[in-house]
């Protein structure tokens, strides 16, 4: 199959926006809860008609500083109840959001607010602050800062936090006639906000992403994945509000009838579960991984490794006969494995399901690729692992697994008003209701990455299978020949390999080279675990890097990896590295992507290494 088109469920009237959501979700229940909110230690409900309210004394705060229709609106915050808060009230004051990583430097907070035009920035407190007036100071342009903490304010349980508590004006004054104009201004095709690329190569650019994209989004995703949201089902938002992905899940969510929860801080990811007990949860791979391995650690200080792993392995051939069955392959369930899998499903799945909070019965998982293996495991312990797939331009879900329509290994159908086509030479091509409109005074640029039909290029690539399901095969820049001409996808043997427990990343090398091989950087916290668990005590990460049992662990990595393809695509060399890849050390973008081309610069000497006699 080269093409696969599903249809628009819902469609929406060109005068219609983003804000809309909001009005139709009030309307449905205006006193019934929408988001749920933590002040010290506790968690408070907070009506749709009381978030409509702060919504409307915000707008009317920024219309009375000044903002004009279109005007542009930075955010630099990490993910919090305030960033909903703050993105909302801009639209209803008709201006356009502009999101910025709480990671960001000065020198690239000053670049955003530069080609965007943004100046006026919610920042989440006076430390971002400072960042953002040394940006203005580069930019050598005024720029009005407002902050979600920090004020003088004495009461901390106020909702919203204390700085915006303060900034907003008393609900009497506002203006509703000239809010309502404000907010119904801006029509579909008008743009909502402008997203900065990830940047793994060059300087990000600005996608200026429509309410179209949003709203129509919002309306088809909540009823293609209605088993999965669920009216009033709850969810806990920690991944960065910064990227379109979470975003564009929680307008979802605002349509849909969920109950958001917002954790800024992964330190207090478990912790908020347990509190919240989401129904469902938008995540990332790396989440996941760490979960199973902290449970795998748990187990070996209890003495009790092996069990959980034949625990593991029997919900991984559970969940694989249950998905040979939804692919119309005859798939017999011994009795043997019911007896374990219903066993282990009383002693050890509650749990690995309790660490969710106990009533999470879905995930979706995006952002990067997800281990087959690990989607079978927790698909077999209770938790369907949904894999999904887009990228900023395609305000991120542009395919997506269903609770009834799952397959592991793919990323889904797309979603209605979405068609996927594969190129001839295996490229992903987009067109559909979340393509994004342009790039930011670049219309070279997008005229690049569109084909002569409308297509999005994804730069992906990948293969339908006979039910329009996509799989992701690898990225087509990053598509590796060797001396011998043979093509080789880095993608899926690096993820095998990442896959172990103590490797955090791995970047494949062997372009015009005679054979594969690959660089690896280990994960801090795991190798503590393992080591403990394996009798070999502390150490650093460049002890690590050179412990014959550390190598020996990633080769065990290598080689499963290796038993996936041909001789001439496998890794025949690999080095650890002392150091982790980080934001910091330039070598992860702020929504964790690898920054591939870093990496090869900086560790070249380590790569020709690999390659002399």
């Amino acid at each position: 199959m080269q093409e696969v088109t599903v249809e628009l469920l819902t469609a929406l009237a060109p005068e219609v926006n983003t804000t809309n959501l909001l009005l139709d979700r009030v309307a449905r229940g205006a006193q019934r809860p929408l988001f749920s909110v933590q002040r010290d230690g506790v968690w408070h409900e907070l009506s749709a008609c009381a978030f409509l309210t702060d919504v409307k004394r915000l707008a009317m705060t920024l219309i009375n500083d000044g903002l004009q229709p279109g005007d542009k609106v930075a955010i630099i915050s990490r993910t919090r109840y305030e960033w909903a808060l703050a993105e909302e009230a801009i639209w209803f004051a008709g201006g356009v959001t502009v999101p910025i990583y709480e990671t960001s430097s000065a020198f690239q907070i000053e670049w955003i607010l530069r080609d965007s035009g943004a100046r006026v920035v919610f920042a989440e407190n006076h430390e971002l602050r400072a960042n953002v007036r040394q940006a203005a100071a580069q930019l050598g342009e005024s720029v009005r800062t407002h902050i979600f903490e920090g004020s003088d304010t004495a009461d901390k349980s106020l909702i919203p936090s204390a700085g915006l508590h303060q900034l907003m004006v008393p609900a009497s004054q506002v203006d509703e006639q000239l809010i309502e104009s404000r907010r119904a201004s801006m029509a579909l095709e008008d743009v909502a906000t402008m997203v900065y690329t990830s940047g793994t190569t060059g300087r990000p650019k600005g996608c200026n992403m429509t309410h179209s994209n949003f709203a129509m989004v919002a309306h088809n995703l909540a009823e293609h994945m209605l088993e999965v949201l669920g009216e009033e089902r709850r969810t806990l938002m920690f991944l960065p509000l910064a990227h379109v992905l979470a975003r564009a899940v929680q307008q979802t969510c605002i349509h849909g009838g969920s109950v958001i929860a917002h954790s800024s801080s992964m330190a207090n990811l478990v912790e908020d579960l347990a509190a919240v007990k989401p129904g469902f949860l938008l995540a990332v791979p790396r989440v996941f991984e760490k979960i199973r391995t902290t449970a795998l650690a748990t187990a070996e200080r209890g003495g009790k490794a092996e069990l959980f792993l034949k625990a593991e392995q029997t919900a991984i051939e559970v969940s694989k006969i249950r998905d040979a069955r939804s692919r119309g392959i005859k798939a017999r369930m011994p009795l043997g494995l019911r007896a374990r899998h219903a066993l282990f499903n009383k002693v050890l799945y509650p749990k690995l399901r309790s660490v969710f909070g106990g009533q999470c019965a879905y995930a979706i998982s995006g952002a990067s690729a997800l281990s087959q293996d690990l989607a079978h495991f927790f698909r077999g312990a209770g938790i369907d692992l949904l894999e999904g797939y887009g990228l900023t331009e395609t305000t991120a879900p542009a395919t997506v697994n269903q609770a009834s329509r799952n397959r592991v290994g793919t990323v889904g159908r797309p979603l209605p008003g979405t068609s996927i086509k594969i190129a001839e030479d295996g490229e992903i091509l987009v067109k559909g209701i979340g393509v994004f409109a342009s790039y930011h005074n670049s219309p070279e640029a997008t005229a690049a990455v569109f084909d002569q039909d409308g297509y999005f290029k994804t730069g992906d690539t990948g293969v339908l299978d006979d039910g329009g399901f996509l799989q992701v095969t690898g990225r087509k820049k990053e598509l590796i020949v060797t001396a011998g001409g043979k093509n080789v996808s880095p993608g899926p043997l690096e993820e095998m390999v990442r896959a172990g427990r103590i490797a955090a990343q791995c970047v494949l090398v062997g372009e015009q080279r005679p054979f594969i091989s690959a660089i690896v950087a280990l994960d801090r916290e795991e190798l503590v675990l393992w080591a403990k668990a394996n009798g070999l005590g502390t150490m650093t990460l460049a002890e690590a890097a050179i412990n014959p049992a550390v190598i020996a662990e990633i080769q065990s990595y290598v080689d499963t990896a290796n038993l996936t393809v041909s001789k001439a695509e496998s890794i025949r060399k690999f080095v650890v590295l002392e150091d982790e890849f980080t934001e910091a050390s330039g070598h992860l973008t702020n929504s964790l992507k690898l920054k591939r081309q870093s990496v090869l610069d900086q560790f070249e000497d380590r790569i020709e290494a690999f390659y002399r006699k």
